[in-house]
């Protein structure tokens, strides 16, 4: 079968549009008409031409981590791909869920594999989800890795809207913040200061001061507007270049509190990948390299690679990775113990855990902090906009009596 594009209009009279499978594109024809749909265009799906009309959206995380479940359990059912994909297709309730399957099962009946039919949809299946189906395809436990990565999925996307709930107060109060605090030197105080500056007395220097931000505001933000949007642009070329992204990612692992953060999202991502793929029974050293293409900071990911080469020579895992100096040593004692007890899987996936955990801590700690410490930041800017306002009158005041 065949997938095919269509336009067409249902009973209302609206236009709809989607995709439809089919032999041929009558059939195609036949069964829209059976929905009681009229179509007025019908076309194959090209999958590569999609992926790029498709690029700037993508599978939600939730959608994404329901199709990896569903797709698991039909694979270990004995569907073959093909059927689980049409199964998928059949069953998906949001339109571009469908476009994104059909694409994909196009690819594979034209003889990718799953790992490389998903390269042409980079938005709704990221790197380190395609580079766990291709090692779950190289060792033939592909719906067990599926559903790992389910899991895996599920429990990311929680600890996502947990940290963007906690997240969401202070971030509102400081766009609130900085509205009214433009609002008050842009607008506000020049009002204010214009009858302290018809009295023809010496002003005070918080108020002088705060006279020229806001004239400088007011003339120069449509160039601080373009400086940023400049410098935005320009730090994104100059990561693009592999020497300035590495230092910047070195650089990001030797700060203070920041760099514990990289560090541990980059080693829970790893010891998931690993736990999955070992657990599905893929060869350590493909598992490795897996493992290396799910890590986001460069420094981590060549300390992967360098860990690989030290396996391939016969090292064990657990002294690899000790010699790179880059993970955890929770991570290294924890692979230590599962190779000297065969239960390496077990030890990944509790490394894994206890890493989340401990990241989960220190996002506690930083939103705890993050609310007071903005709150009065926020209040001495306004305190100071205040003062160089009162005290002029103040001033004026003790001039008169």
């Amino acid at each position: 079968m065949e997938a095919f594009e269509y336009q067409a209009l249902d009973a209302a009279g609206r236009t709809v549009s989607g995709v439809v499978q089919a032999d041929t594109a009558r059939q195609a024809r036949s069964q829209l008409r059976a929905q009681g749909l009229l179509p007025s265009t019908i076309g194959p799906v090209h999958a590569r031409e999609r992926a790029g009309q498709l690029w700037a959206r993508g599978l939600s995380a939730t959608e994404l981590s329901l199709v990896t479940r569903q797709m698991a359990t039909l694979l270990d059912s004995g569907l073959t791909m093909e059927q689980a994909l049409n199964a998928l297709i059949e069953e998906a309730a949001e339109p571009m869920t469908r476009e994104v399957l059909t694409g994909v099962k196009t690819e594979v009946t034209a003889g990718l594999s799953l790992a490389g039919a998903l390269g042409a949809y980079e938005k709704s299946f990221p790197d380190f989800y395609r580079a766990l189906v291709h090692g779950g395809e190289e060792s033939g436990a592909l719906p067990t890795v599926l559903q790992h990565l389910a899991d895996y999925l599920d429990a990311r996307q929680a600890l996502r809207q947990k940290t963007s709930l906690a997240l969401l107060y202070p971030v509102l109060v400081t766009i609130v913040a900085i509205m009214i605090v433009t609002g008050l030197l842009v607008y506000v105080v020049p009002q204010v200061v214009q009858v302290f500056q018809q009295s023809r007395q010496s002003l005070p220097l918080l108020t002088r001061g705060l006279i020229a931000l806001s004239d400088f505001l007011r003339g120069a933000w449509p160039y601080l507007l373009v400086i940023i949007g400049g410098g935005v642009a320009a730090a994104r070329a100059a990561l693009r270049r592999p020497a300035a992204r590495r230092r910047w990612h070195a650089f990001l692992l030797r700060m203070p509190w920041l760099g514990s953060l990289v560090r541990g999202v980059n080693t829970s991502r790893f010891a998931s990948t690993l736990a999955i793929l070992v657990g599905g029974g893929v060869p350590l050293l493909v598992a490795l390299q897996s493992g290396a293409r799910v890590m986001t900071n460069v420094v981590m990911w060549e300390a992967v690679e360098r860990a690989i080469e030290r396996v391939s020579e016969g090292a064990s895992l657990a002294r690899a990775l000790g010699e790179t100096r880059a993970f955890p040593p929770l991570l290294v004692h924890m692979v230590a113990s599962g190779e000297a007890s065969g239960k390496l899987e077990q030890m990944l996936e509790r490394a894994a855990r206890l890493e989340t955990q401990a990241l989960e801590r220190r996002l506690a700690v930083f939103l705890a902090l993050l609310e007071p410490v903005m709150i009065l930041l926020m209040g001495g800017v306004v305190l100071m906009i205040v003062l160089a306002i009162l005290l002029p009158i103040i001033q004026i005041n003790q001039l008169v009596h």
